[in-house]
């Protein structure tokens, strides 16, 4: 691959990223099926879990109780966000090492434009090599990392090797490297268009290309027909082109199957509104605007966003916006991925408590009260919402 006549990317992928950071703190858990999200006998989802869980059936965004049916002698934890964004924020600065172009996606994954690197850190094979040597010796984390002319081949094949993983996609083998991968693998379509694969007789990646463009808009919509077709010849079709910049934090997650039920989509959207509102603690920042971001299975992307008078300091007001953005939804597709971001940010000075109400000062205070703690070391503080109640039963 000449690095100085075409474009290069990588795709990093942090490994089972949560389950792994729990498996460093305590090393006594390696080896097992751990499962980070809502503890057994709660309402709540799976936020990611072991490659040992994995093997049980368990995948993310899966309604806690059906885990616990899989797998009842798994360990279930609940997320340690602070901690998460602590070692997310220590490996995207080893990112930074290698490129000044780091798109972070969400806590876990991130592209690096590494375009005219070659003389600084050689071959792609050789720079992705340093990358995980160095993330895995000053974290004990790893990370699976394609490499590609685009963003979206680079997607797809860091996904092809995991844990551990390293895919290098040639200069012109797009194409070639696209056909040879299962149409299950192929990214960006979902569980029913995967379906509607088997209803066509589509049982590879070549036999969709044979449909052509036209067919497939007329097929699977415009949005949808026009993905495919770039998709499955390794064209990106521009998914995270123009998104993510130096002013906005987000955070995004694609459903290994596409969700239908509000409660799941809500408890993505918890987490995320923790992880921002601890990210914007961290950075110090703040904001006025929260942007909400829908991908549905017919492969059209919606982005709904609001600007509160007040900025948006704690992770209870950030997921409250949220929800009034998913409320405004006016369909009822599955969706496919979700991301929750921040943008117009910054730079944030002390807290100032006589901007707010009372009530938001308190909860504000005491938010960033338990972030300090944590990030001291001083103790672990369990904020309310996270110690289960009768309210939250299963039912």
């Amino acid at each position: 691959m000449r690095q100085n006549s075409v474009q290069l990317f990588f795709h990093v992928d942090l490994d089972a990223f949560f389950a792994s950071v729990e498996m460093i703190d305590d090393p006594s858990l390696r080896g097992k099926p751990v499962i980070v999200g809502a503890l057994p006998g709660h309402r709540g989802v799976v936020a990611t879990c072991s490659y040992e869980a994995r093997t049980c059936g368990i995948r993310s965004a899966m309604p806690i109780s059906e885990a616990f049916r899989l797998c009842p002698s798994g360990v279930f934890t609940r997320p340690r966000m602070d901690r998460y964004s602590e070692l997310s924020r220590e490996v995207m600065g080893i990112f930074g090492e290698f490129t000044p172009d780091v798109t972070v996606v969400s806590i876990d994954e991130a592209f690096l434009t590494m375009t005219g690197t070659g003389r600084l850190w050689g071959c792609p094979a050789d720079s992705a090599a340093e990358l995980k040597s160095r993330v895995v010796s000053r974290t004990g984390l790893t990370v699976s990392v394609g490499v590609a002319s685009n963003r979206y081949v680079a997607k797809t094949a860091s996904g092809l090797s995991k844990p551990d993983g390293l895919t290098i996609v040639p200069e012109g083998g797009e194409s070639d490297f696209m056909a040879a991968i299962p149409i299950a693998r192929l990214w960006g379509a979902g569980e029913k268009t995967q379906e509607r694969f088997r209803e066509l007789g589509i049982d590879s990646i070549p036999k969709l290309r044979e449909l052509g463009e036209s067919l497939l808009v007329s097929i699977f919509g415009k949005s949808g027909g026009e993905f495919l077709y770039k998709a499955s010849r390794g064209i990106d079709p521009g998914i995270y082109a123009g998104e993510a910049g130096s002013k906005s934090i987000s955070t995004e997650t694609t459903f290994e199957r596409d969700v239908t039920d509000r409660e799941t989509l809500e408890s993505v959207l918890r987490g995320m509104a923790d992880e921002l509102a601890y990210r914007a603690y961290r950075e110090n920042v703040r904001s006025r605007t929260c942007v909400l971001k829908l991908r549905t299975d017919d492969f059209s992307t919606s982005g709904r966003r609001v600007t509160a008078r007040d900025y948006l300091l704690a992770s209870d007001e950030i997921y409250e916006v949220a929800l009034s953005l998913l409320d405004r939804r006016n369909d009822n597709l599955p969706v496919r991925l979700i991301g929750l971001g921040l943008v117009n940010l910054e730079r944030g000075g002390a807290f100032q408590g006589e901007l707010f109400g009372e009530d938001r000062t308190r909860r504000t205070k005491f938010e960033r009260a338990v972030f300090g703690i944590q990030e001291k070391g001083i103790g672990k503080v369990t904020r309310a919402r996270f110690i289960a109640g009768p309210a939250d039963e299963e039912r």
